[in-house]
């Protein structure tokens, strides 16, 4: 069965130091989709986000590239398995560099928490009861 897939694409200042900031956070670079223009980071079977320079980001693109550290365009998030694992990745991201994001929101059902990478980009990730989701 077909499993479709997102690949998101993200302009980056420092491809090298995107990669690592990526990597300590549990994720890993697949390199035949890599170069020194693009990172191809695995965050999961379907999940796959492509750091690309600016200037090779600016390839595919006639617009104006955003600065996400002061503007936003998209949010990203991520699900996490327990509330326990969206701490963990939070945690590991601000160690790594990033910064925190906005305030945890914590519903009972549903558990988040955000951070901005080292461009800017915000990732929320969310932890929701599978109780709740099946209604």
């Amino acid at each position: 069965m077909y499993q479709q897939m997102i690949f998101v694409n993200l302009p980056v200042n420092d491809l090298d130091a995107s990669k690592k900031f990526f990597t300590e956070l549990g994720y890993s670079i697949n390199p035949q989709f890599s170069d020194d223009k693009a990172a191809s980071v695995v965050i999961s079977d379907s999940i796959v986000a492509m750091l690309l320079t600016k200037p090779f980001y600016a390839t595919f693109t006639k617009k104006e590239i955003a600065d996400a550290t002061t503007t936003s365009e998209v949010l990203l998030c991520l699900s996490a398995e327990s509330r326990e694992k969206v701490d963990e990745l939070v945690d590991r991201a601000i160690a790594a560099g990033g910064t925190a994001s906005g305030q945890t929101q914590d519903h009972g059902f549903m558990y988040g928490r955000a951070f901005d990478d080292l461009d800017g980009h915000t990732w929320e990730v969310v932890w929701m009861d599978p109780a709740a989701v099946q209604g």
